[in-house]
């Protein structure tokens, strides 16, 4: 790992380095990646495209970065859920370059299929309450999005390996670097506990299962952890939350694996007994919708408080004025 001859940024930037030539950064609640070629430091690759209108703010992080203009040799996804595929239209258009993502995502990327429905029954924190807002919709890139296979590497990077790992969506894929096991890792497991608005805010760093509010086969992503847990990595770049690294990463992930049904798997879900069923086409069948006056109750209770502060904003707004 000490010997690999990778250039690392010469100037401060916004981009963080978690392992030689891979920098990340955090973009509202998820993050990107800006991963170096071994032979070209010159030659990179993009991981993911964040949340809502980022084009610009990916853009020039970048230019900070490799000190250049230079566009990306390809954008890699980890798979197509909105807070993942934010700049995406913007940026293959602008740079107009190969975009990558596993055959059982495409239906999401060509207009052909929407995601499932999310859960918002899994609780474990606020923020599944509101998952049914999320954007669900395909985008549509036509002839520009490429096929990647399993086991295979990224077209002129055959140092990153990709490790298919279904179960959060139905072609989530994660990359792996043997030499130094460098693992980008998308939402297959993450850092944060994304269902808790507080976690989110904190950043607490500890290995957590993937998002359970968009997570559609609990089996598959178990297996999925089995396999990213047997490669021993070193460091792990997540969707969300902060990366995390040796000893305590692997004991965490190891943790997780061994106690999935009990610390990972929700108690009550709409996918926890049955899991969507997708081809290549897209969607096949979803398990009916799991009632839940828990979460009706709670949900109405966040939409009087949200519509309580709106309210008190507006009356405030209002007397500020006439003073």
């Amino acid at each position: 790992m000490n010997n690999l001859n990778i250039a690392l940024p010469k100037r401060k930037t916004k981009i963080k380095t978690i392992a030689p030539g891979v920098g990340y950064m955090r973009i509202v609640m998820v993050n990107v990646y800006f991963v170096s070629s071994i032979s070209d430091p010159d030659k990179w690759i993009l991981v993911d495209c964040g949340m809502g209108p980022c084009s610009a703010q990916i853009k020039n992080a970048a230019k900070e970065y490799f000190g250049d203009d230079t566009a990306p040799s390809a954008i890699i996804l980890t798979h197509g859920h909105f807070d993942h595929v934010g700049a995406l239209p913007d940026l293959a258009r602008e740079w107009n370059i190969p975009v990558y993502a596993h055959k059982m995502e495409m239906p999401y990327l060509t207009g052909k299929s929407s995601y499932p429905p999310p859960d918002p029954t899994v609780g474990k924190g606020i923020m599944p309450l509101f998952s049914p807002l999320f954007k669900r919709t395909p985008i549509d890139l036509g002839q520009q999005i490429q096929e990647l296979k399993e086991n295979d590497t990224i077209p002129g990077f055959p140092e990153w390996k990709i490790i298919y790992t279904p179960g959060h969506s139905p072609g989530h894929i994660s990359l792996f670097r043997d030499y130094d096991r460098t693992l980008i890792v998308g939402d297959a497991f993450v850092t944060v506990q994304q269902e808790s608005a507080f976690a989110i805010i904190t950043q607490k760093q500890e290995v957590n299962p993937p998002p359970a509010y968009f997570t559609i086969d609990w089996y598959s992503s178990e297996k999925s952890l089995r396999k990213l847990a047997e490669l021993k990595p070193e460091v792990a770049g997540t969707g969300h939350g902060i990366p995390m690294k040796g000893i305590v990463l692997r004991f965490q992930l190891d943790n997780l694996v061994k106690n999935f049904n009990e610390v990972a798997v929700p108690n009550q879900g709409r996918y926890v007994h049955q899991p969507v069923i997708a081809n290549e086409n897209g969607i096949v069948a979803i398990p009916k919708k799991v009632d839940n006056p828990y979460y009706k109750m709670i949900f109405s209770a966040a939409l009087i408080t949200l519509a309580g502060i709106a309210i008190y904003k507006a009356v405030d707004a209002s007397r500020q004025q006439s003073y």
